[in-house]
């Protein structure tokens, strides 16, 4: 006899106890529709409030019957059926498809046909009487499981699992269930199903059923508008959903599903040719295109088994790809006041990261903050994938890549790798890294970050080449000692020199109400083959805050020698350093208004130029700070200063002393919306104690000085609005005047401690001594006169551009000056012109410039323009002049950053010294010297960038150095090489690092 259906594939809903419903995949329920409602200990919700019926007498209660119910099909025309769906777990005489039966009306409470098995489903619009929406001979109705009067009823507070695990065994079911079995045409009055649903036992009806005795009523389904997922830690078993074209097996033992197999449970997609599924056990086994789908990661092969719910499993001849988002840390976040920064020169080699580090004032335990939503990639192939639990894989002989699927110009290859998603770690055994199919690096155990985060472990070694140290090889070991404290060794061969190993110790704390934190920093190279010593150098620093306002902090700089840094170009280090500075200061401010510091100084003096002696600056020994201001005193501005130093030079033929200077004043501004006057009085008292260590001097021991100061600063505001370039902006217009009167004293016989002439800019211009220090107290009878204008953008209240214009007219002639410094010789000084802004879209501009009116010359000028479209685009010109410099500067300076071709692009700086006298490289070169060039070329191939650079620096007159950079970036992994980012962002204005970039062309597969 020939089949009417066609082949439909089958879906089946395990769920709870191990009761199900079958039917076929995409046909609706012929059976009336109920409210849905659930038991909400399947949602992972605590009980509804139990309200129980009035209580009922024993003999009033109606009896019923407990026997197996089958339900009535729903039919059209009287054509053979296929044989009906089980009514229980023992089938019982099939009914005659014939015969017509009425759709059995729902108790309140239940759920019919499987989708009430599928909580946090989409529900769908009440369907129709089952009167008028009849459907052909195909459909077959969801039997309701079988009441089953035998089973032991559950103790209170007893989970579904529970239950399950104390079921009867068959035979006992066997001896409950009721002997006679139903003729095939019988049918079952809608009165009998009542009764016999009513008297259903707990845990055996389907999802939504209520447990019998509990009083509570059950949960109705609500239309959300997004799906929740479910919560993973749930005491209640979440429902399997299999689809498959076949299936068949053992209810609560096994179930075999065939033909596009594919199972749905708590988040997971597992499809197969194949799927055997063991319910008790949570566990399946795929065979034939098995693919398992979490979220965004997959992982595919011929066979896998896992235990769904737990992530526990294994994955044969596996290809995966995995895409995890850092989480953040439970708990209080740390202010972000403290957070400790991480110099932009800091070289990150995807190893180990470091990770910044918070704290508040007074907090004892460290919080981590990871990035937020940052996203790491890794794809690769394994010939076996271990799943450990949630976020946890082991591979086994596994390749491992951060580059887009169908690219594999980098990977790592390792015997064996585990990913501890939870810790963002990465760790494996014989590891090699092969670039463009070429094996570059290879060790024998690898330890990496999966997002940046810090770890112990070896660091991507670093090497390169300088004309004074040769070939460099260094191998740095980082240490992750505690979240707040962390340490790096760098043990560093130098091919010409020898082998010399760097320690760097970093520390963030609080205590004492404060926070502390520091950084400690040494090198060692002993018996140094080209200098034939032995050297080392150390840069420390501590800072630390104290409750009520104290605070401190410790620096100590020293090296062995005068050339340690011109030779050895340490990270410690720029060979530009000839002072190092050693002090120690104390500072208390917790009155508010008033500020005390302490402060013990003193410095090591490099002399890395013979022909350019360095001088030694004095020590102080000690020296304390007071500053005090009330801006609000009975309508007055007053402030005080106070200082005591000590002196003490490294040089015995040098005079010492100690000074004390005392500067108290009161303004008693004047200030509205549109104008300003702030006239203000104040007194310089200074007195020295000396000790000349000449014994025929001519200087007194104790000298003093006390000098009046008056001035008038005022200025006023103009606005109107202006258009340029067809924008809107305000433009200001502020003329400015500032009086200053101080009589002459000599001061002939002051020594000179820490004075010099200080810059004449703008902001000196406006103050009230043309000298740095108090050793030097100019006089002064005159007017300084300013005008400035900007553009400001009325949206933002952005400054576009400023220029600037000032002069100072002198009403008496200059009689303070420093030794071997002539008297000025004019009664006004040079122009002051400067102007800063934007000039043209995306073109900045620079230019200041001092103009002589006597000698009609420019003693200095400076003029500097920027071109940055976007990012990774910069080009850099400037010009720079100085004729009262005490070593003259005529210099040129181009730099930039730009796309040559395709993925290239170039970088570079050329800083040249044109010849003139007292100039870099006047004594060698006609022609002038080339201070500082830097060259390179970057290739950008998506998911690496390869980058080549060429250093070269004038260390001193007659010496220079050159340094070559190769680094080797993989995406999201890590550095190989020389790292050249500091030299290429601290010398290039506006370089951006071009991060490797996704290939469109693979992204869009």
């Amino acid at each position: 006899m020939k089949c009417p259906f066609r082949p439909q594939p089958l879906t089946l809903i395990l769920c709870c106890a191990g009761t199900f419903a079958a039917g076929f995949a995409g046909q609706g329920s012929a059976q009336t529709t109920g409210p849905f409602r659930v038991d909400p200990a399947l949602l992972g919700l605590p009980p509804a409030p139990v309200r129980r019926p009035p209580a009922v007498a024993p003999a009033e209660r109606p009896v019923a019957e407990a026997r197996p119910v089958e339900e009535a099909s729903v039919e059209t025309r009287p054509i053979p059926s296929p044989p009906a769906a089980v009514a229980g777990r023992d089938s019982g005489p099939r009914e005659d498809s014939a015969a017509p039966r009425q759709p059995a009306p729902t108790a309140v409470g239940e759920t019919t046909g499987p989708a009430a098995a599928l909580p946090g489903a989409k529900t769908e619009a009440p369907r129709e009487p089952a009167a008028t929406r009849r459907k052909p001979a195909e459909t077959v109705a969801v039997p309701a499981p079988a009441a089953e009067t035998g089973r032991a009823e559950a103790p209170p507070g007893a989970t579904r699992r529970d239950a399950v695990a104390e079921k009867p065994s068959a035979a006992e079911r066997s001896a409950t269930r009721p002997a006679p079995q139903r003729p095939a045409d019988a049918t079952e009055t809608p009165s009998a199903m009542r009764a016999a649903a009513a008297d259903s036992s707990p845990g055996v009806g389907a999802v939504g059923d209520e447990p019998e005795g509990s009083g509570s009523p059950p949960l109705p389904l609500r239309v959300a508008k997004a799906m929740v997922p479910p919560p993973k830690e749930s005491a209640v078993p979440r429902p399997a959903f299999l689809n498959a074209d076949q299936i068949s097996g053992v209810v609560d033992r096994e179930v075999l599903a065939e033909g596009d197999a594919e199972l749905r449970k708590v988040g997971s997609v597992l499809t197969g040719d194949r799927l055997t599924y063991w319910p008790v056990e949570d566990e399946v086994e795929a065979v034939g295109n098995a693919r398992l789908q979490q979220g965004d990661d997959v992982i595919s092969g011929p066979r896998m088994r896992l235990k769904i719910e737990d992530q526990v499993g294994f994955v044969e001849q596996a290809t995966y790809f995995l895409k995890k988002q850092s989480g953040q840390a439970t708990g209080a976040d740390a202010d972000a006041r403290w957070a400790a920064t991480l110099p932009a020169d800091q070289a990150n080699t995807g190893f180990a990261a470091p990770r910044t580090m918070s704290l508040k004032p007074g907090q004892t335990r460290l919080k981590e903050r990871k990035p937020a939503n940052q996203i790491t990639e890794g794809r690769g192939e394994a010939e076996r994938v271990d799943l450990e639990g949630e976020n946890q894989f082991r591979l086994t002989n596994a390749t491992y890549t951060t580059c887009k699927p169908g690219n594999d110009d980098w990977f790592l290859s390792t015997r064996d790798l585990q990913l501890d998603y939870d810790n963002d770690v990465a760790s494996g055994s014989a590891a090699t890294i092969h670039f463009l199919g070429v094996p570059i690096l290879h060790s024998p155990w690898v330890s990496f970050s999966l997002n940046n985060e810090r770890k112990s472990g070896f660091l991507t070694p670093s090497y390169g080449s300088t004309s004074d140290s040769g070939f460099e090889f260094t191998l740095p070991y980082y240490w992750n000692i505690a979240p707040n404290m962390d340490a790096t060794f760098e043990p560093r061969i130098l091919s010409k020199r020898g082998f010399q190993l760097g320690t760097e110790f970093r520390y963030l704390n609080s205590a004492y109400g404060g926070v502390y934190s520091g950084k400690d920093l040494v090198e060692y190279l002993p018996d140094d083959k080209v200098a034939n010593m032995d050297r080392w150098g150390v840069a420390l620093t501590h800072n630390q805050t104290f409750s009520d306002g104290l605070s401190g902090s410790l620096i100590y700089n020293r090296v062995s020698d005068n050339n340690y840094y011109t030779d050895l170009s340490s990270q410690i280090s720029s060979t530009a350093k000839t002072q190092l500075l050693q002090q120690g200061m104390l500072s208390y401010g917790g009155a508010g208004w008033w500020t005390a510091t302490a402060n013990v100084q003193t410095f090591q003096t490099l002399q890395p130029d013979p022909k350019n002696p360095v001088a030694k600056p004095y020590r102080l020994l000690p020296q304390i700070t007071v500053n005090a201001r009330q801006p609000d005193l009975y309508y007055t501005d007053s402030a005080f200063f106070g200082q005591y130093t000590s002196f003490v030079s490294p040089d015995a033929s040098k005079v010492e002393g100690q000074r004390t200077v005392l500067q108290p004043q009161v303004s008693l501004p004047y200030v509205t919306p549109g104008w300003y006057v702030i006239p203000r009085v104040g007194v310089n008292v200074t007195y020295y104690t000396l000790s000349d260590p000449t014994p025929a001097s001519v200087l007194p021991n104790s000298i003093s000085r006390t000098l009046p100061i008056f001035s008038v600063d005022s200025g006023m505001t103009f606005e109107r609005p202006s258009n340029w370039f067809g924008r809107d902006y305000v433009q200001t217009l502020e003329p400015r005047l500032f009086y200053l009167n101080i009589p002459y004293k000599n001061q002939s016989d002051i020594p000179v401690f820490d004075t010099g002439l200080a810059d004449f800019n703008f902001a000196q211009i406006f103050a009230d001594n043309q000298f740095s220090g108090w050793d030097r107290v100019n006089n002064a009878n005159q007017v300084t006169t300013a005008l400035a204008s900007r553009l400001i953008d009325p949206a933002s209240g952005g400054e576009i551009m400023r220029a600037m214009l000032g002069q100072v007219f002198y009403f008496t002639d200059d009689k303070v000056t420093l030794p071997g410094v002539s008297n000025r010789k004019w009664d006004k000084s040079g122009f002051l012109a400067a102007f800063s802004g934007q000039v043209w879209p995306r073109v900045y501009a620079d230019a200041a410039l001092q103009y002589d009116p006597g000698s009609q010359q420019f003693q200095r000028y400076g003029l500097g323009a920027r071109y940055l479209p976007e990012a990774g685009k910069v080009l850099n010109a400037t010009y720079s002049y100085n004729s009262t410099a005490s070593i003259p500067i005529n210099q040129i300076d181009l730099s930039g950053q730009w796309p040559i071709s395709g993925r290239w692009q170039a970088v570079g700086r050329y800083n040249y010294s044109f010849k003139n006298d007292n100039t870099v490289g006047s004594g060698t070169s006609s022609g002038g010297t080339p201070v500082e060039i830097v060259g390179g070329l970057e290739y950008n191939a998506g998911c690496w960038a390869l980058r080549a650079v060429a250093h070269r620096i004038q260390t001193t007159e007659t010496d220079s150095v050159t340094q070559f950079f190769v680094q080797l970036e993989l995406s999201d992994f890590s550095r190989i090489g020389s790292n050249p980012l500091s030299v290429l962002q601290r010398r290039i204005p506006g370089y951006s690092m071009a991060r490797p970039m996704v290939d469109q062309g693979l992204a869009e597969q």
